[in-house]
């Protein structure tokens, strides 16, 4: 017989059904299947599979993969959540977990800190990125994934955790008994002044408070002298409207249209307006804006385009212009379904790409081909629709030489400034240090024995294998060890050539040993280009505003 559990897991699919729409209504029950019907073969699969499968199965795990295929079929977005996934519900819905405040990830076989948060315990209690995690509360961590390690790190506000770490250039693993702590994310990381009058802040989530916390960065800023603003939101994946909202109306006046959503269920077609009075409603602003900027993000970047209150610089955004919301169903289970989809003031939809579809992407000649909407911003100007949010102004994403590229993605960036950090207790503050020509040298001399091969070497090493197995070796090895001495000498004179860019990476990630994310922010800032384009913008006003006028 079928276990309750099983009957348990079968009632929540039956919520799950009713929740997102399949079961309501005699049209869609016509139309589709009946749903006894089916959860009554349902519940006879998972009985022959108990009973009779060659291997032991694991009913729970079934289900789930059954559920997630289900709402796959629907679009990315709509997501079932058991009850041991709602923790991180919680934190991508609010910013908050219990847990030390580091960032972990692969490092080859080994998981080693990423990045820590400021004023967090692993910060606090001595551990450094780049501390390779061992053992947990005593337990081999050889071999186990990140996410399962992430998990352990975190837990109820109070309890501890006990690490065994290895860190470079110390013999012993290193012990650690840390106190965990309500971790709060910050929505606002960093904010500064990039150049004269020009303030900056960097807006990565819509989690709660982020308009609290972006209105906070613009008093300190207008306080250090800020009379224009460079408002990042590439990266942000979205998160509250509310939130997204408030960010808008802190730069809107109250009582216009910020957003309308339409659903299929009635009474989600609500209309959202500001209703405060504007912290700064003329302060010259600039957005960034990139690929995946999505949701909220699109909807603040898109609302002030559409007033022409700000000039938006990058590239195209995400596009999804769809609202979830968050049902609760049996068993501390959780539904994120798509109710909705919005449309921002000039009355466009951001929605870029067919939502049922989640691996279709349109190509950019598909995107070009498709006709496009028009729309008018405030003051005439033409925006379009069904590809997300266009910048006013486009700027290509920074690339990096081949030779910068491998450096980064072999981890030698990483682990150069490990070793940096290994020798160096501490460095002048960020916006002050500058690696000198001496610590570079230093770095190309570390790199002489490791691995980065790029560019046309893989090539050359198949043509090697080839020539093996067809006995050509003895005829052209001669030649190839010729080509890869040619190579090397390439390698080494692009550590000349690229010395600069190859220096600016790596202060970046030497900088944030010190100074954790704000650090890593201020190092970026001095060489990314949009941030560059902005000030150079914000230096001639006239073409600010000139971007702002409709179109010719």
């Amino acid at each position: 017989m079928m276990t309750l559990h099983k009957r348990n897991w079968l009632y929540i699919i039956t919520l799950a059904l009713i929740t997102s729409g399949i079961l309501s209504g005699s049209k869609l029950q016509d139309k589709y299947f009946k749903p006894d019907k089916s959860l009554a073969i349902l519940s006879d699969v998972l009985n022959e599979l108990d009973a009779y499968y060659v291997d032991e199965i694991d009913s729970d795990a079934m289900i789930k993969a059954g559920i997630d295929a289900m709402l796959y079929s629907l679009d990315p977005y709509t997501t079932f959540f058991p009850e041991e996934d709602s923790e991180s519900l919680k934190t991508f819905t609010t910013g908050e977990y219990g847990g030390i405040g580091a960032i972990i990830g692969k490092r080859e076989e080994k998981t080693a800190v990423i990045m820590l948060y400021k004023d967090c315990p692993a910060q606090k209690g001595g551990l450094r990125v780049g501390d390779e995690i061992s053992r947990i509360n005593g337990e081999d961590m050889t071999g186990r994934p990140v996410e399962d390690i992430s998990s352990l790190l975190k837990g109820t506000p109070g309890t501890s955790v006990q690490l065994s770490v290895t860190r470079y250039a110390t013999e012993k693993p290193l012990a650690f008994t840390l106190a965990r702590e309500k971790v709060i994310l910050k929505n606002v990381p960093y904010h500064g002044i990039v150049e004269e009058g020009v303030g900056y802040i960097r807006l990565v989530s819509f989690m709660n408070h982020a308009a609290d916390e972006v209105a906070a960065a613009l008093t300190s800023l207008e306080e250090s002298g800020m009379e224009k603003l460079i408002l990042d939101l590439r990266g942000n994946p979205g998160g509250l409207l509310e939130e997204a909202i408030k960010v808008v109306n802190l730069f809107i006046e109250s009582d216009r249209i910020v957003v309308s959503t339409k659903g299929r269920v009635a009474g989600s077609e609500r209309t959202y307006t500001t209703t405060q009075r504007a912290y700064d409603p003329s302060i010259p602003i600039v957005v960034l804006i990139d690929q995946k900027s999505s949701s909220a993000s699109e909807i603040v970047a898109g609302v002030l385009q559409d007033y022409d209150r700000g000039v938006l610089v990058g590239k195209n955004t995400f596009g999804k212009g769809l609202v979830q919301t968050t049902r609760p169903l049996s068993y501390n289970t959780q539904l994120k379904l798509t109710v909705s989809k919005y449309y921002i003031p000039s009355g466009r939809s951001i929605q870029k790409i067919d939502h049922r579809l989640p691996d279709r992407e349109s190509t950019p000649e598909e995107t070009r081909a498709v006709p496009k909407k028009v729309f008018t911003t405030q003051t005439g100007r033409r925006v379009y629709e069904g590809n997300g949010v266009t910048p006013d102004l486009e700027v290509d994403q920074l690339r990096w030489a081949p030779i910068t590229a491998s450096l980064i993605e072999k981890g030698l960036i990483f682990d150069y400034a490990t070793v940096f950090r290994a020798q160096e207790d501490h460095i002048v503050p960020a916006q002050d240090f500058v690696l000198s020509t001496a610590q570079y040298r230093d770095f190309v001399t570390w790199l002489a024995d490791k691995d980065y091969t790029y560019t046309i070497e893989p090539s050359v090493d198949l043509l090697l294998k080839q020539a093996q197995e067809e006995s050509y070796t003895a005829v052209i090895r001669e030649h190839i060890a010729l080509l890869k001495a040619h190579i090397q000498h390439y390698k080494e004179e692009d550590l000349r050539k690229f010395e600069e860019e190859i220096k600016a990476v790596l202060q970046e990630e030497i900088i944030a040993r010190y100074y954790y994310q704000e650090g890593a922010t201020e190092a970026m800032l001095t060489y990314d280009p949009s941030v560059r384009k902005a000030c150079v913008l914000f230096q001639d006003i006239q073409q600010y505003y000139d971007l702002l006028k409709a179109n010719e």
